[in-house]
Formats: structure tokens, sequence, C-alpha cells
């Protein structure tokens, strides 16, 4: 901890730190909206494209300016941009084989400029080479200051015009339609993809760029479903990775910055991968769990319930009865665990009741009751869905729970069908008749078609 106090006292460190949490912001802010476009694959090939800009500038200026690279990169990329489109527009090329081909061809002639100049320079090229890896030991003061520029301009636009690019992103065809310059914004898009791209090259180099691109925007989307929350938390972990990265290519002396700051950030990709609340690994295996037990709940009270209906009316409301496990499991798919993890909690909660002697299980008066709701809900749904034309558009299919709650009429005419069709369940009515108990508390009005 010393250490790294210590090291953050030097002005080199803060200006590098500073590059790079700027840098990692404005990818991840951009980055978003290039995932969600489906261009993540044209930030790489930006990226390479941008490798022969580099090397022409340095050419036509003899001196590593950081200004004149970046001027040069970004027309190189916008170049290999264009290729793209045009290979796509013009031949039958698909997008991704066009992406590789550009990809490959520019940095192959990238390769070879930086080749010559490394042979035939005079000394000045001396670092050249970091934009492939990155260094970002080798950033400036005034190299700062120009990505802090650019970063900021970045955000500002993409802060200005969020519902424009938002609306280009999801519905172009709407936003053409109520008059927005859908062609000027996608082409203002591009630029700042390129823009980020750019301004990432001497840190995190022209191989990893893309990943600084898309990995901070997909971490995001395992946390949230909104795009401006996406923005700002793709926004953060671009920063959070840039200064872990800088602080570790800094202890280790010698390692290239750009690989690390994409470790950095693919570790917490992992941990969003796994924990993420929306889409992470964890959660939806909790969710599935409940899921699971919820339906095995389910179908053992309505098992329970259709077993103890034929029983009550046998015995004309006098006995409910107990059953064996096998039985009741014989009536719907459960599994022998789930079986005994969920008797258990329905014990608990005193809707089931067990003879320990034979292991028979019975339902208990409380028990009788949310049984008798689950299978009038179940059978409500199964007349809903034989007569569906009947009955106008309804969101019951994503949510059947709220069926008992429906607007009476179409109930009425629900349970008036389950009449017809002999299917109304009896249990909990002859349970009640016989011992003279009251609706209170229960749908009476199901309960008296019941009568």
């Amino acid at each position: 901890m010393e250490t790294v106090l210590n090291m953050l006292q030097d002005p080199n460190v803060q200006w590098v730190l500073l590059g790079t949490i700027l840098l990692g912001m404005a990818s991840g802010v951009i980055g978003s909206f290039a995932l969600l476009r489906k261009q993540s694959l044209l930030g790489d090939a930006m990226a390479h494209a941008a490798l022969p800009g580099i090397c022409i500038a340095f050419l036509l200026i003899g001196t590593k300016s950081m200004s004149w690279l970046l001027i040069g990169a970004s027309i190189s990329g916008l170049i290999g941009t264009y290729c793209i489109q045009a290979i796509i527009k013009h031949s039958r090329i698909k997008e991704d084989t066009a992406i590789g081909l550009v990809l490959s061809v520019f940095f192959g002639f990238g390769i070879v400029l930086l080749t010559y100049i490394q042979q035939y320079g005079s000394g000045n090229q001396a670092g050249l080479d970091s934009f492939i890896f990155g260094q970002a030991a080798a950033i400036v003061g005034l190299d700062v200051q120009i990505i802090s520029v650019i970063a900021f301009i970045l955000i500002f636009i993409t802060f200005i015009l969020f519902k424009e690019l938002k609306l280009i992103t999801f519905d172009p065809q709407f936003a053409q339609g109520i008059g927005l310059p859908v062609k000027w914004l996608n082409g203002l898009l591009m630029t700042m993809i390129v823009g980020a791209v750019v301004i990432g090259l001497q840190a995190v180099g022209v191989i990893l760029m893309a990943a600084m691109l898309i990995t901070p925007a997909i971490t995001a989307r395992y946390w949230t479903e909104r795009l401006d929350y996406m923005v700002v938390l793709a926004g953060v972990v671009g920063g959070v990775s840039g200064v872990v990265g800088t602080l570790l290519s800094t202890l280790s002396r010698g390692m290239s910055t750009g690989p690390l700051i994409i470790l950095a950030a693919t570790i917490l990709f992992v941990f969003s991968l796994i924990f993420g609340t929306k889409k992470g690994l964890l959660p939806k295996m909790v969710k599935q769990w409940k899921v699971k037990r919820l339906v095995t709940r389910e179908n053992i009270l309505s098992s329970l319930y259709e077993l103890s209906e034929t029983k009550l009316k046998e015995s004309e409301g006098k006995e409910i009865g107990s059953y064996p496990y096998q039985q009741v499991m014989e009536l719907r798919p459960i599994s022998s665990l789930s079986m005994l993890a969920v008797v258990k909690e329905l014990k608990k909660e005193g809707l089931l009741a067990e003879e320990q002697a034979d292991k028979r299980i019975m339902l208990t008066e409380k028990g009788l009751e949310m049984a008798h709701d689950i299978v009038l809900k179940n059978r409500l749904m199964d007349m809903y869905l034989m007569f569906e034309s009947k009955f106008p558009v309804s969101n019951w299919r994503e949510g059947s729970m709220d069926l008992l709650n429906g607007p009476k009429e179409i109930i009425d005419e629900l349970r008036a069908l389950l009449k017809d069709f002999g299917r109304e369940p009896k249990g909990l009515f002859l349970y009640k008749k016989k011992r003279n108990i009251g609706n209170k508390g229960f749908h009476s009005a199901i309960e008296g078609s019941e009568g």
C-alpha cells in the first residue's frame, strides 16, 4: 500500500492515470452504442486501420507529435471504415468478411511502414512501436491534454445528443420518419467511435483497442437494461480498468499497459458475468431455482387437492385423506429430492401434515384453501386457452397469477365454461359445507358458483 501511495506522488504517474481514466470513460460511453448497434468488430477494424495513418503522419512530420499522429490515425481509420462500407455496398461480400479484409490489409500495410521506419529512421522513431500493444508510461502532459480534450468532447456530444443517438440505435426508421438527419447522425457516431479508438492507441494499442470499446459496455450490460444507466456504468468500468491496469503496469516495470488494462476490464466482466443482477449466471440460476421450486410447490398442492377432492366426494366431505409420496408424484412430474424439500417447506408453513408412521401426507385446512386457488387458476387458464378467440387480447399468458383478478365478466364466463365441462374444483366447497364454515377470507363469488 505504501508503495502505491509513493508511486502516486510521481507527476508522470499522475498524468498517465488521468489519461487512462479519461480514455476508459470515453471508450465505455462510446462503446455502449457500438455494442448495441453491433459495430464492435468495426471498432477493431478502425483500430487496425489506424496504424498506417500513424506511420504516414510520422514520415511526413518527422517527429512523434501526438496531435499529428492522432490526425493521421483518424484519417486512416475513417478511410478504413469507408472501404468497409463501400465493399458491402458494391459487392456481395458480407460485413464480417469485409471487416476482416480491410483489417488485415491496413494492418499489414502499417506493419510494413513501421518496419521501414525502424530500419531507416533517424532515431526519432523510438517508441513508435508502442502503438501496437500500448505503453501508457510514454504518455506525457501534452498527450494527456489532447486525450482529455477529445474524451471530453466525445462525452459532451453523447450527453447533448443522447436522445437522438438512442433513437437511431434502436429505431432508425422511426428516427427518419420524424425528420431526424439519420445519415448525418450515423456519420457523427462513426466519427466518435474513431475518436475513441485513436485516443486509446498509445495507452492500449492497436491490437487491443477493440476490447477497450467492447468489454466495459458488455460488462455494464449484465447490470442494467436501461441505456442511460448502461452508458454511465460502462464509463465507470472503463475508468476503473484504466486505473488498475496502469498501476499494475507501473508496479511490474516493463509490462505493457494495454494488456493489463484489458485484463482488469476482463476481470470486471467475469465478475459481472457471474453476479450481474440482470443477466448474470448466478442470479439466473437462483431465479430458475425459485421458479422450479414454485412449480414443484404448486404441483404438490394441486395433486393433493385432486386426490382429496375425490376422497371428499366419496365421503361426502368428511375426509380429506392422506396419501403416500409415490401416489402424489405419479400425477405430475416431481423428482424425489424436490418432493422431500418442498414437503418440508410446506409443513413448516402449516399447509401440509404428515403421518410419520407410514410417510403419508395430507392437506391441512389452510393448505386446502391455497390448493383450491391454484387448481382454480389453472383450470380457468385451461378454459381461457381453449376459447381464447372469444376473449379480448390480454396479458394473462405472461402473468397467469393475475387471472383470478381479471375483469369480472370474463371470469364469470370462464367459470360458466368450467361448470359446463364439469371442471369446477369442488373439494373446498364440500369440506366447508360439511363443517358449516363460512366464506370469509376466500373467493366468495367463486365458491358461491360452486353451490
